[in-house]
């Protein structure tokens, strides 16, 4: 018998090789996905306004924020800053609200006991400040709390701040759709969250959630319309994309919160007016078509509708179409990867736009499973597990599986950004340095090569860019600041993947 050479037999190998799936990721046994969600929910307690409770885990934080809204004698203490600075922005607190709700709604029975109580806990220290922002209802909202010019001109922690904690309200009839009506999906999705734990909070959120749609739809037109908001809000957090999207994201949660079909009537009797067949294939605080397509099509794939309602399919097949953007083999695929394999959309903060995808690839993964469907993508099905493959592909990257073997998540593993831009986190705790660092005096720690003080457990930066690059640079706010919508999607996102660890 003749005896193969070991270079031929080496190159039969590579050849049968060649045809063979990839071999398991090692990601599952690498990443703790239960650390990595508890650490997402700790998060919010670094964000935190107000007085802060006895049981308050990050020790570096103290109260602040205490005398906000005495200018309209009204009591605005509590909610979230929502990124590295100490203003109050109702428009992407209440998305973010709303995106840690929706977690709890599609992830609650996987979530481990103790991160679901943290989790509800991290909710309604935000939807009780938005039953605030709402309390002088049908007549005014507020929207905002703190003057982010005046702000963002120091370096001071939250516990010392001396800038103008200006109120911004929005009094009828002048217009408010955009934040009006995100605060009803945020209260309305609220409600859900607390339902089976607390039914007589969940009816107080579900009531003020329609007084907040009644205000959205009366005065149609975004909050910047208004000259005072215009100032205050923008360019931080106007709505360039136009308020029409929050109306009908607000009708689709009180609908899922209330089933009452008015509100589903008013997404079909509306949708084409207020733009829900425009197919814009985006996710976050100031876009929210994608989610809405994808919440509405949890209607349409789980209940028996009447015939009248077939307009409603538009929001089906925009939801079917954005799911095959995201998937590289897929025909109509257009969105962009940096070569390590991260979402990429340009601008600021593009870990938001990761986050927010997963969530929706996750939900409606599961939509689909319940109902054994698929998405039909022209050239080939693309099956739930598709989905959630293209998902924990996002997550993997997030926590160190890059380019740059970084963890985006702070605190999470041995290599993660140190110099992370945000204020309290940068400058000395109120318990290491009792005395009041000035707004200037800020600088110095601002200014430092050294890494921050406080960790700041579980924040998710903006991340890096279109070439897997990370200075970890605290002056390039665009990478290294963290914002709560950005790690709200992402808790419930954790939570699947905590549940299933060995998913590959």
């Amino acid at each position: 018998m003749k005896t193969l050479s070991p270079l031929f037999l080496f190159l039969l190998l590579i050849s049968a090789n060649s045809f063979l799936p990839p071999p398991p990721s090692a990601s599952a046994a690498y990443h703790d996905y239960a650390d990595a969600l508890a650490k997402s929910i700790l998060f919010f307690e670094g964000q935190r306004s107000g007085y802060l409770p006895p049981d308050q885990r990050l020790p570096w934080r103290a109260n602040s924020g205490l005398s906000d809204g005495w200018t309209y004698n009204a009591d605005l203490t509590g909610g979230y800053y929502d990124a590295g600075d100490n203003v109050k922005f109702g428009f992407p607190l209440a998305f973010t609200t709303t995106m840690l709700a929706w977690s709890i709604i599609e992830f609650a029975d996987v979530m481990p006991p103790a991160e679901l109580r943290n989790s509800l806990v991290a909710v309604r220290w935000s939807s009780d400040y938005l039953l605030k922002s709402v309390s002088q209802l049908p007549n005014r909202i507020f929207v905002q709390v703190g003057d982010p010019n005046a702000d963002h001109n120091c370096w001071e922690r939250p516990e010392d701040m001396d800038t103008p904690r200006t109120v911004y309200a929005v009094d009828a009839p002048n217009p408010a759709s955009d934040v009006a009506g995100e605060t009803a999906a945020a209260l309305a999705a609220s409600s859900m969250a607390f339902r089976s734990s607390d039914p007589g909070y969940a009816e107080t959120l579900l009531r003020n959630a329609a007084k907040a749609f009644e205000y959205a739809d009366t005065h149609r037109g975004a909050y910047s319309d208004n000259d005072i908001i215009r100032e205050g809000a923008c360019p931080f957090y106007c709505d360039f994309d136009g308020y029409q999207d929050e109306l009908l994201w607000g009708a689709a949660w009180l609908r899922r919160a209330s089933s009452d079909d008015t509100y589903l009537n008013y997404l079909q009797e509306n949708g084409k007016t207020l733009g829900a067949e425009d197919n814009i294939n985006e996710f976050g605080w100031d876009n929210k078509h994608a989610g809405l397509n994808v919440l509405v099509s949890k209607v349409l794939i789980e209940e028996v509708l009447e015939s009248s309602m077939v307009t409603l399919q538009s929001y089906k097949a925009s939801a079917d179409s954005f799911m095959c953007t995201l998937i590289p083999q897929s025909s109509s695929s257009h969105i962009d990867y940096t070569p390590g394999g991260l979402i990429y959309r340009p601008g600021g903060s593009n870990l938001q736009h990761a986050t927010t995808i997963s969530f929706l690839l996750l939900a409606y993964a599961n939509y689909l499973e319940r109902t054994s469907q698929s998405v039909n993508c022209g050239n080939l099905d693309v099956s739930p597990y598709a989905l959630r493959s293209q998902a924990k592909r996002q997550v993997d990257y997030i926590l160190g599986d890059n380019p740059k073997g970084l963890s985006y998540m702070v605190g999470y593993s041995d290599n993660y950004p140190q110099r992370i831009h945000h204020r309290g986190s940068s400058l000395p705790s109120v318990k290491d340095h009792p005395a009041a660092i000035a707004c200037k005096e800020g600088s110095v720690y601002f200014n430092s090569t050294g890494p921050n003080p406080n960790v700041l457990t579980g924040a998710i930066v903006g991340g890096p860019s279109e070439d897997d690059e990370y200075p970890d640079d605290r002056a390039d706010f665009k990478k290294s600041e963290p914002t709560t919508y950005i790690n709200a999607p992402f808790v419930g996102v954790l939570a699947y993947f905590a549940a299933n660890p060995d998913f590959s």
